[in-house]
């Protein structure tokens, strides 16, 4: 048994828990509070609660609302720009994934000179290491989807080049303090939830079957698995389901977790690839997409047969023998949450791409491969978008 585990993160977990935010210790007096360019925190009235509580505990903040839903290098440099220009000595991420990973790196650009990628690695990035600790992170999670309040990284696309990368990865880009109130979920529609929820789940199931799993890593994964498969239908039919919100966020909490202890496979590497070129598409649209074909993958070459059992009991399929019946629980999660047919070509992805985008994914996140449980060539990648494809 090894493994390695470092979550220095203060977790505040549980039901209208957004209003102990100002009893917490903050990491600072000034803080640039970073949301989407969207219109749910304003309109629902968690903003303004933020704001409230960051008054009561003596924090001013600024907000900047410059973040889209797949963060790109340019939002991160305008936010660290508005950091630096509004004297901020931490940052407060008020959303869902996007604005928690932006948030890690524009922590980062408000404290070091240069550019986002020159601190980066995989392809174009330069991959010089921080001058300077970022800013400290407080975390406010508004979904289940990354669990990006849990760990040390985020993924940025580099709109010039093409390149959807992990950046961060630094002891000091782990939030300080995450807020985790399911109350803040209600207002997801059904299909983003389920968006979010397959990310969630595809983070725990990739780590389970991941070369750098371990006892530890598993603890955490198969517990993920297992609250995804009892309350994700749930939370989609109805997301005032309040026992169905806390568990998918206590298993989003975890698929964080167990992204610090193992490391996720190329599945996300391919995604990635996908939303790079078509930034449109959600993360866990694409996810979902390919998850039959690169899970079966491994199936085939019989990778790890009893892990693949095992995933399929958690989901729900107490009886599962065999590796095949967890793409059978996977597809009936699938259909039951509305997401079963969903179609690369809606989000304008063509079949002469497929060469270009698995070219791409082992550029931009090759690290991820070495995860996979058995070798997978490029024309594998190439063949997991072919059978993928609708």
């Amino acid at each position: 048994m090894s493994f390695n585990m470092y979550v220095p993160t203060r977790f505040v977990f549980g039901n209208g828990r957004l209003d102990e935010l100002h009893q917490q210790k903050m990491p600072g007096k000034k803080a640039i509070l970073a949301i989407s360019n969207g219109k749910s925190v304003r309109e629902n009235g968690v903003l303004d609660r933020t704001l409230e509580q960051l008054k009561k505990a003596g924090v001013h903040a600024a907000v900047f609302s410059g973040i889209g839903a797949n963060p790109t290098k340019t939002e991160v440099m305008e936010g660290a720009k508005f950091a630096r220009d509004n004297g901020c000595d931490f940052i407060v991420a008020l959303g869902g994934g996007s604005v928690m990973d932006a948030a890690k790196a524009i922590a980062m650009m408000a404290t070091n000179n240069g550019d986002l990628w020159d601190y980066v690695g995989g392809k174009t990035g330069k991959g010089q290491p921080l001058q300077r600790d970022p800013l400290p992170i407080v975390c406010i999670t508004t979904t289940a989807g990354t669990g990006s309040e849990a760990d040390q990284w985020g993924v940025v696309t580099n709109e010039e080049t093409n390149e959807k990368i992990g950046v961060g990865g630094y002891d000091s880009t782990f939030p300080v303090l995450s807020i985790i109130d399911p109350e803040l979920m209600v207002s997801v529609p059904p299909k983003f939830t389920a968006y979010q929820g397959f990310d969630v789940l595809f983070h725990a199931t990739e780590s389970y079957i991941s070369t750098f799993a371990s006892a530890m890593s598993d603890m955490y994964a198969l517990t993920a698995i297992e609250n995804v498969g009892k309350y994700l239908a749930r939370a989609v039919k109805d997301g005032n389901d309040m026992e169905a919100r806390e568990g998918m966020a206590f298993a989003n909490t975890l698929s964080g977790v167990v992204m610090t202890v193992s490391v996720t496979t190329a599945e996300h590497s391919l995604e990635h690839a996908m939303s790079a070129y078509h930034p449109e598409l959600p993360h866990g649209a694409g996810l979902i997409m390919i998850s039959q074909a690169f899970h079966g993958f491994f199936i085939e070459k019989h990778a790890c047969d009893d892990r693949f059992v095992r995933m399929a009991q958690a989901l729900g399929m107490k009886d599962a023998e065999k590796p095949e019946d967890f793409l059978t629980a996977l597809t009936k999660l699938q259909e039951v949450c509305g997401v079963a047919d969903l179609k690369m070509s809606d989000y304008g992805i063509t079949p002469d791409e497929f060469d270009k985008l698995a070219a791409n994914a082992r550029e931009a996140m090759g690290g991820l491969f070495a995860a996979n449980p058995c070798e997978m060539t490029h024309e594998d990648c190439v063949e997991v978008f072919r059978k993928s494809y609708r």
